[in-house]
């Protein structure tokens, strides 16, 4: 029955908690997942939910009948709590961080934040793999082949896992209640990328595998990453960041992302690359310099205090406040 699984994984949601208390967990972790992005709640939705839901009453009887929640489960609670997970409201924005989310084995990838344990992201996606999109969930796994999850207002969260997430919004449903359009796109992505779950990764040559870098040298790799610390591009720092690259690597003069980016006086990315990437404040290039040196050399004093304050705390945790050499 549509909708079935969804009331019985809110009768498990903190069932020792009160009603507002439960809502209250469920949308801090949907904070957390969205990475600080925009959510709320829209109370017309609900309203609107709870007066239009007698199959939903008809089902949580039905559970309840067949003994599906645990004892002592309050049924009209139960069933408000559902409502308010029906209205809780994203961008595709926030959607598509949620679903990056769970591209990245449940680590946030805007904050690093580790959300969800592997166990519950394979358990997950295994369920939106297998009844994600309503009734048209089989055909969906045949011709799309990856875990997505659909709703009524007309958007599709998809996931390909340890690469991406994307969230889709085009409100004209088809009969099975998806978005015709999402699910147009999703046909049409996995027919020219080779993210079907079942596809050949290693013979299929119709097909594009944005995942296989076959001309990107390290060298290249290091000018992109310089490049996009000159032009204060965070989303390229956390790209690479996420491919695994060493964040300290440094060009031929030994520049590194934070000396650019220190010399640029682009705060974002310097924040990024000592906070979320942890790189040395101490590497030098081939002239002596370190970031603190650029930045103070082209009077970026915001840079400053950020880039002292963070060589400040590495001593303190090295043991060696006061010292002026790298530990």
């Amino acid at each position: 029955m549509v909708n079935s699984g969804a009331i019985v994984t809110c009768s498990l949601l903190k069932p020792e908690l009160n009603l507002a208390d439960r809502f209250d967990y469920c949308t801090k972790m949907y904070k957390k997942m969205t990475g600080g992005e925009y959510l709320s709640f829209n109370n017309a939705v609900f309203l609107s939910e709870r007066e239009t839901a007698d199959r939903n009453f008809a089902i949580g009887y039905y559970l309840r009948e067949n003994k599906c929640f645990p004892q002592d489960t309050n049924l009209m609670e139960l069933m408000d709590f559902y409502f308010q997970q029906c209205s809780v409201e994203v961008t595709s924005d926030s959607a598509a961080v949620i679903a990056a989310t769970f591209a990245n084995g449940g680590v946030c990838p805007i904050t690093g934040e580790k959300i969800l344990s592997s166990d519950a992201v394979r358990n997950t996606l295994s369920l939106m793999h297998s009844c994600g999109m309503y009734d048209y969930s089989g055909q969906f796994a045949f011709e799309v082949g990856l875990p997505a999850k659909s709703g009524v207002s007309g958007a599709i969260m998809l996931v390909v896992p340890n690469v991406m997430g994307i969230s889709l919004w085009s409100p004209p449903l088809d009969p099975f209640g998806n978005s015709c359009r999402g699910i147009q796109f999703c046909q049409e992505f996995v027919s020219k990328f080779n993210f079907h779950r079942y596809d050949d990764i290693r013979h299929i040559n119709r097909k594009k595998d944005p995942r296989r870098r076959h001309t990107e040298s390290k060298a290249s790799d290091v000018v992109n990453l310089l490049f996009g610390a000159f032009n204060g591009d965070v989303t390229a720092m956390r790209r690479y960041a996420l491919l695994g690259m060493d964040m300290e690597t440094g060009d031929y003069d030994g520049r590194t992302a934070l000396h650019v980016a220190a010399a640029e006086g682009h705060e974002n990315v310097v924040r990024f690359l000592i906070e979320k990437c942890k790189v040395s404040p101490y590497v030098k290039d081939r002239w002596g310099f370190m970031p603190l040196d650029d930045a103070r050399r082209f009077e970026h004093v915001r840079i400053v205090d950020i880039l002292e304050s963070y060589i400040e705390r590495v001593q303190q945790e090295s043991g060696q406040l006061g010292e002026t050499t790298p530990p």
